[in-house]
């Protein structure tokens, strides 16, 4: 899908960060014409801004006149906004959002030289310009040079061999079953093979462990894989093997290494999911983190999680697409060519919204099911007939957390995140079509407590990524605030509502 304002490297990163703007600080204010109009009220200033989903071209209103801001400028007044809303500073944040800004610029020259891939999948999975629509920085690469990071970009269609390494047998730490990394190389007695991401590899010091003896390089594998949407998770197709990877880079608001207290506790919750979607009819399936291999001297820093393939998982005949994909628009992308929007919708919903929300009442489950975590095969119709769900890190459990706890995340993931912006992005392809009705009818069919209130409630949790980066909070510390809430009815003329 372009950006909001063409197709530069501006526009594409102004609207996320604008996005996070509106919804988290700025107040809307109702005047005439064709542009949303705000107030920011730290530096009492008014903003502007064409588009809704991804608003564009910003304008500030300064001695009697509206004047165009760029990118540089808009970073310029977010962080003189922020710095007088919370009292704070924060000399981070401006900087990786010139960051994503400049990776954008780089990942769009180098779409323009790469060869589009044939297959609908990988496609879909790396075609995030865009990525995170709700954060400041969503392409921030860790402020490196492009040359160190841009090989191994999904969204240059980037395809490279891994690492393979050896570790010394009594050094070695695995939990599960990782017996498919030994079919990736053979290594010499008294050593295991493990793979490893070539970027994280470049960001790591092992000489002692290579001098030592610990490690040993065996090359690279005689295959390639490609990067997922998220980056540092690669898929092997001739293996049919997804591998998950430590990558010491903050992509977003974490810093994306595999941490220990996230792999000491991943066989429980694999376990546990596993088993719920199993117990669980339907077509839904779940792709099994199902263990974890790396050396002791480097726990985390060399950790790789084996993750199943989708062989054994896909219904017959249909074709895997990224969630977030569809949102963000590719070459054959059925949410744009649909001949009966309404029926696709109906369909999208039948395939996602059952299987995330029994296996949270029945088994308190509560799947990260936000846009990069969900996958929908379609048919040769291209009409959704099975979700498939990713990512043991993000799951949690009940009673670890409340269920009120996990009912708000699980409705921030899959009603915030995921089903709006599909619901947005298929109206603005369709004008005339309102999806939200069918959204409420396929919620009302099913009976948790929960349901009710989330139908009625005027609000739904929006995450607040501006304000957790600038505060230095925790990545993982989900703090909400009110959005208008579509399934009460339409709202789109609310001038509130593109806060959500």
């Amino acid at each position: 899908m372009p950006p909001p304002a063409g197709g530069d490297a501006d526009a594409y990163a102004a609207a996320p960060l604008l996005n996070c703007l509106l919804r988290e600080v700025a107040e809307p204010v109702a005047l005439p014409g064709t542009h949303r109009t705000y107030r920011l009220p730290g530096v009492d200033r008014l903003l502007r801004v064409r588009g809704e989903r991804r608003p564009g071209a910003p304008e500030v209103y300064t001695a009697g006149h509206w004047h165009p801001i760029g990118h540089t400028e808009l970073v310029k007044l977010v962080a003189e906004e922020l710095r007088r809303h919370t009292g704070l500073s924060n000399h981070e944040l401006p900087a990786e959002m010139i960051d994503s800004r400049d990776a954008v610029a780089a990942l769009l020259a180098a779409r323009a030289r790469a060869t589009v891939p044939e297959d609908p999948y990988r496609r879909s999975e790396q075609s995030l310009i865009t990525g995170h629509p709700y954060h400041p920085a969503p392409k921030a690469r860790g402020g490196g040079p492009v040359a160190g990071w841009l090989p191994y970009a999904p969204e240059a269609h980037t395809r490279f061999p891994l690492v393979l390494l050896a570790v010394r047998a009594d050094t070695v730490v695995e939990e599960g079953d990782t017996s498919a990394l030994d079919t990736l190389g053979e290594a010499p007695p008294g050593y295991r093979v493990l793979p490893a991401h070539p970027w994280q590899l470049d960001l790591l010091d092992l000489t002692e462990a290579f001098a030592d003896g610990r490690l040993v390089r065996l090359g690279t594998t005689a295959f390639d894989t490609w990067p997922t949407a998220a980056i540092r998770t690669l898929y092997a197709p001739e293996h049919d093997l997804f591998l998950k990877f430590s990558l010491d880079v903050r992509i977003t608001n974490d810093i994306r290494r595999l941490w220990r207290h996230d792999l000491l506790k991943l066989g429980r919750t694999d376990t546990a999911v596993t088993a719920a979607f199993a117990a669980s009819s339907g077509r839904a399936a779940w792709l099994s983190d199902h263990g974890y291999r790396t050396a002791d001297f480097a726990f985390e820093e060399l950790a790789v999680l084996v993750r199943d393939g989708l062989h054994g998982r896909l219904l017959p005949g249909t074709t895997p697409l990224l969630s977030a994909g569809l949102v963000e628009g590719f070459e054959g992308n059925p949410l744009e060519s649909a001949a009966d929007p309404a029926a696709w919708w109906e369909a999208y919903l039948r395939a996602v919204v059952p299987p995330a929300l029994s296996v949270f009442d029945r088994y308190g489950v509560v799947l990260e099911a936000h846009l990069q975590n969900t996958l929908v095969a379609v048919d040769a119709g291209g009409m959704p007939v099975q979700a498939l769900f990713r990512d043991a890190e993000g799951v949690k459990l009940v009673p670890e957390v409340s269920r009120a706890d996990g009912w708000e995340r699980l409705v921030y993931c899959l009603v915030v995140n995921h089903l709006t912006e599909i619901a947005g992005a298929l109206a603005e392809r369709h004008p005339g079509l309102d999806p939200w009705p069918a959204a409420r009818r396929e919620l009302a069919r099913h009976d948790l407590r929960e349901i009710t209130g989330l139908l009625t409630s005027p609000t739904l949790p929006g995450k607040t990524n501006l304000l957790l980066r600038w505060t230095g909070a925790d990545g993982a510390d989900a703090r909400y605030l009110p959005l208008p809430n579509p399934l009460v009815g339409p709202v789109p003329g609310d001038p509130t509502f593109y806060r959500s």
